[in-house]
């Protein structure tokens, strides 16, 4: 039987800030940003993102995703982490030596929603 992990606050790294185009970010929030955006600002993370997503349950085991961008286990982890990190994805249940991690949607319509821009007045 796969070992559960402990269940996580589903929202873990709530929005830093408020939009960008409502005010200026401060020195701390654009920090908090800017640290998202970089676990965000590289291929193999995003690729593992898009992979993770692609499924219907928002979860893939490191033993995939290994298999699928031909990369080594420590390496997958690594991303991981630094997406987990970001409160991007989390680890979700652990078999054998193998986790499984799921996409935290909120996290990600969370960062949308600080750099959409402002909607016009007009419309357009």
């Amino acid at each position: 039987m796969p070992k559960q992990l402990p269940v996580l606050d589903p929202a873990p790294h709530p929005v830093c800030c408020a939009p960008l185009a409502s005010a200026p970010l401060s020195a701390a929030d654009a920090r908090t940003l800017a640290s998202r955006l970089k676990a965000l600002a590289d291929p193999a993370r995003l690729r593992l993102l898009s992979l993770m997503m692609a499924n219907e349950d928002l979860e893939a085991c490191t033993c995939d995703l290994t298999a699928a961008l031909g990369l080594s286990q420590p390496t997958v982890s690594h991303h991981m982490k630094k997406l987990g990190d970001e409160g991007l994805v989390r680890a979700h249940r652990k078999e054998g030596p193998w986790t499984y991690y799921r996409v935290v949607p909120e996290a990600l319509a969370g960062l949308a929603h600080v750099i959409a821009p402002a909607a016009s007045p007009s419309g357009t």
